[in-house]
């Protein structure tokens, strides 16, 4: 048996990274017929009509509004559609992401999405949003307290290495923790649970492992990947489909005469860890 090497990737989900077929990536792939009827989006805007290009004065609110048959509307352009949706979008996500930190993160993706043409993002605010969680969990059930425990008891102390066979055991301790995902109560409020919320694919590395006597220190890498898109399934659900904010997210990115594109959000943290020997080990 040989010492592992690093940096060596010690966990990968079964959703992988980069998965662009995922049916919240799709853009573009409904028209209006299908938007009202399938999925009940005939309500989409407080602010414009998007199937007929017109500018309304619907009473603002995150819940459905009935529209009076007598309303007076203006025809605008599709450009300008596309704007005030957006607004109205972003003016939304303000319920969801208005306290801590990372309350500006929801604007800057809505942004992103309308000008960013589905390129990745990435922001040192979301990278802290990660170390911070990945730290902050003290649970039994913490990927990163078991990885710590799973070293003390693993490492070969007189060869002063982890063997290669170790990984499958460190694979496995992590297959049954609780990943990281903001789906904390203060996740509601902070930007992170309307942003991130769970995530698509998550990668654990061993960047480094250095073992002295009776202790050790290494430094573990996450990565960590969701998508900013939303399904069918999504918008099937009350929860989603109740809020205006989702309909006219879910609209932006499926109808046929818009099509903005979602997009992948990166995120990753190293994070250094330490430990003694484990007195039980092998």
């Amino acid at each position: 048996m040989s010492a592992l090497l690093f940096p060596s990737v010690i966990f990968k989900t079964t959703k992988r990274m980069n998965d662009y077929s995922a049916s919240d990536m799709c853009c573009g792939d409904l028209n209006e017929s299908q938007l009202k009827t399938t999925y009940h989006l005939s309500d989409v805007s407080a602010k414009v009509n998007p199937y007929t290009l017109t500018k309304t004065d619907f009473p603002s609110g995150m819940y459905s509004l009935a529209a009076p048959s007598s309303i007076n509307t203006t025809k605008i352009s599709k450009a300008e559609c596309a704007n005030l949706l957006f607004d109205e979008f972003k003016s939304l996500s303000r319920s969801f992401s208005f306290y801590g930190p990372y309350k500006n993160i929801m604007a800057k993706m809505i942004d992103h999405m309308q000008h960013g043409n589905g390129s990745p993002f990435t922001s040192l605010y979301l990278n802290a949003a990660l170390n911070a969680q990945v730290l902050g969990d003290k649970s039994k059930n913490s990927s990163l307290l078991r990885i710590i425990d799973c070293l003390a008891e693993r490492i070969d102390w007189e060869k002063k290495c982890l063997l290669t066979t170790d990984k499958e055991r460190l694979y496995q301790i992590i297959l049954n923790c609780r990943l990281p995902k903001f789906d904390n109560f203060k996740d509601n409020f902070n930007g992170m649970g309307i942003t991130v919320h769970d995530t698509w694919a998550t990668e654990i590395s061993l960047q480094s492992l250095k073992i002295e006597t009776n202790k050790f220190k290494a430094v573990i890498r996450y990565r960590i990947q969701d998508h900013f898109g939303l399904d069918y399934v999504d918008i099937s659900k009350s929860k989603f489909n109740q809020f205006r904010l989702f309909r006219i997210w879910f609209v932006l990115q499926h109808f046929n005469q818009f099509a903005f594109r979602p997009f992948m959000t990166n995120m990753e943290t190293r994070v250094e860890i330490s430990g003694v020997r484990n007195e039980n080990q092998k």
